[in-house]
C-alpha cells in the first residue's frame, strides 16, 4: 500500500491501541493497556454505573502536561505518563518524510521543534496523591506528533515490581516502585510520518516486548528485553510500514501466541523466542486498532482507508491468507482509532462516531448494526466492559453505558466534564478515567 494513501487522514492518537499481557495479577489490578489480558474486560461486579461532578467521584488529581496513555493500577499504585511542552528550540526540526522522491509534511504534525519533558507519574490509588514523578527524557523529540495526540500516548505496563514506559524513539524506561530508574533501552530512531508513537509495551514472563514499526518498513522489528536488566533477549525484523497497534498475547491449550497487526502482514510469534508461527497478508489499512481474542480465534480490525474485520483461528502455521483458518470477514463498521471489544460470545465494532455493530464472534453473523448513542460524539478511547455493560467514553468526556448482548440498548450516560482521549481502567471496585487535565477515580 502506498504511504501517501495511508496517511491522507490525520492520525488522532494511539490511546485506543490495545495492550495485552499474561502478567500475573490479582483481580484488583489493571497492569497494562486494556487490563491483565489485553481485552478491556473486568470480571468485577457492583461497580458504579452513574457519576458526575457531584456523584461517585472519589477524587480527581491534576496531571501537568498532555498524555493520552491510560492509567494502570497495581494494588495501591496508579501509574501514568505525561509530556510537558516547552519553548521553541532554534534549529530543531523533525526528520524528512519522503513520498517517493518528494518530501511530505503532514499539515497537523507538530512538536519536534520544541523542548519537551517526558515523565512517569505514580499516584496513591486511594487518595489520588502524587507519590513521585520521574523525568525519563528532556529535550527535542526525534519526530513530530499529530497536534491532537501526545508524546505520552503509549500506556505503561507493570508487573508489581517495576513499571515500564515507552516513548518511541526516546526510549523504553524501567523504574522501580520508588521512582528509581533501573534501566533504559534505546530502540533507535523510528520515523512515524510525523504522527507520533502509539504502541505500548507488554509483559510476558520475564520479558518486556515492544512492537517497533517505522514509516518505511525497511527497519521495522519486534523486540523483547529482560525485564530485570534491560538486556535484549530477541529481536525479529518485520516487513511492515509504521503501525500504532499493540500486540496481543493469547494463551491456547496448545501454546501462547503473540499476535501483531500490520498493514502488509499480520504475524503470530512465539513470545519466548520471537520465532514466526503463522502469518496473514495484513489488514491492508492503517494498523491502529489492536487485536482481541479468545482461546480459539483472534480478531483484527482496521478502519482507513479500507474497513475490515476478520477472524483468524489460533494454532496454525504458515501463510493463512485465503484458507479455512480465516472463517469470516466483515467490511463495515470499523474505526480508524478505537479498538474493538470481545465480550462473551460477541465481537463489538465501533466507528469513530460511536456507531456499534454486534457480531457473533464464532460465525461472523451480524446480530445488529447501526447501534447509535443518544448524542453526536467522536471517540478516541477504546471501550471497556464489566458485569454485562460496555463503557464507551467520548472525546467530550461522556461515557455511554451499553447493554451487552445481541440487542442494542443504552443504559445511561455519565460525564467527568472535560475532554477524554485515554481509555478507562477498572480495578478493585473503581473506574479510573484520565481526562485532558485530571485523573478521576469513580467509586460507589
Amino acid at each position: 500500500m502506498k504511504l501517501k494513501r495511508r496517511i491522507s487522514l490525520a492520525l488522532i492518537g494511539a490511546v485506543s491501541l490495545g495492550v495485552a499481557a499474561t502478567a500475573s495479577s490479582s483481580a484488583g489490578n489493571w497492569p497494562q493497556w486494556r487490563g491483565p489480558d489485553g481485552t478491556g474486560i473486568s470480571n468485577e461486579k457492583n461497580l458504579p454505573a452513574e457519576w458526575n461532578a457531584s456523584k461517585n467521584i472519589k477524587w480527581k488529581t491534576p496531571i501537568d502536561g498532555r498524555g493520552h496513555s491510560s492509567p494502570i493500577v497495581w494494588e495501591n499504585r496508579i501509574f501514568v505518563t505525561t509530556a510537558i511542552e516547552g519553548e521553541v528550540v532554534e534549529g530543531a526540526k523533525a526528520p524528512k518524510h519522503m513520498l517517493g522522491d518528494k518530501e511530505f509534511v503532514h499539515p497537523d504534525s507538530v512538536g519536534a521543534n520544541k523542548k519537551h519533558t517526558f515523565k512517569v507519574v505514580a499516584l496513591n490509588r486511594d487518595t489520588g496523591k502524587i507519590l513521585w514523578q520521574a523525568v525519563a527524557f528532556e529535550g527535542t523529540p526525534y519526530d513530530d506528533r499529530h497536534r491532537k495526540s501526545s508524546y505520552a500516548a503509549s500506556t505503561p505496563a507493570t508487573d508489581g515490581k517495576m513499571v515500564y514506559a515507552f516513548f518511541g524513539s526516546e526510549g523504553l524506561y524501567a523504574y522501580d516502585y520508588n521512582g528509581k530508574l533501573a534501566w533504559k533501552a534505546d530502540l533507535g530512531k523510528m520515523g512515524t510520518v510525523g504522527m507520533g508513537t502509539g504502541t505500548s509495551p507488554i509483559i510476558f514472563e520475564n520479558l518486556v516486548i515492544v512492537q517497533a514499526d517505522e514509516e518505511n518498513g525497511t527497519a521495522s522489528f519486534i523486540v523483547a528485553f529482560d525485564k530485570k536488566t534491560g538486556k535484549e533477549v530477541w529481536k525479529t525484523p518485520r516487513k511492515v510500514q509504521v503501525s500504532w497497534s499493540t500486540p496481543l498475547l493469547v494463551k491456547t491449550a496448545k501454546r501462547t501466541e503473540l499476535i501483531a497487526s500490520g498493514t502488509e502482514s499480520i504475524v503470530s510469534y512465539d513470545p519466548a523466542t520471537g520465532k514466526e508461527l503463522w502469518s496473514h497478508k495484513g489488514v491492508e489499512s492503517n494498523a491502529i486498532p489492536s487485536p482481541v481474542a479468545n482461546n480459539e480465534m483472534v480478531y483484527l480490525v482496521a478502519g482507513y482507508p479500507a474497513k475490515i474485520a476478520l477472524a483468524i483461528r489460533l494454532g496454525g502455521s504458515g501463510d493463512l491468507t485465503g484458507t479455512k483458518e480465516v472463517p469470516w470477514q466483515y467490511t463495515k463498521g470499523t474505526a480508524y482509532v478505537p479498538s474493538p471489544i470481545l465480550y462473551g460470545d460477541y465481537l463489538y465494532l465501533t466507528t469513530d462516531r460511536g456507531v456499534l455493530t454486534c457480531i457473533d464472534a464464532k460465525t461472523g453473523e451480524v446480530k445488529y448494526e447501526g447501534g447509535r448513542i443518544p448524542i453526536p460524539a467522536t471517540f478516541t478511547a477504546s471501550p471497556v466492559a464489566f458485569d454485562g455493560k460496555i463503557l464507551m467514553t467520548s472525546e467530550d468526556g461522556d461515557t455511554f453505558i451499553v447493554k451487552a448482548g445481541p440487542k442494542h440498548e443504552i443504559l445511561g450516560t455519565n460525564s467527568v466534564g472535560e475532554p477524554v482521549y485515554a481509555s478507562p481502567a477498572i480495578a478493585d471496585g473503581r473506574i479510573y478515567i484520565r481526562g485532558e487535565k485530571n485523573i478521576y477515580c469513580i467509586g460507589g
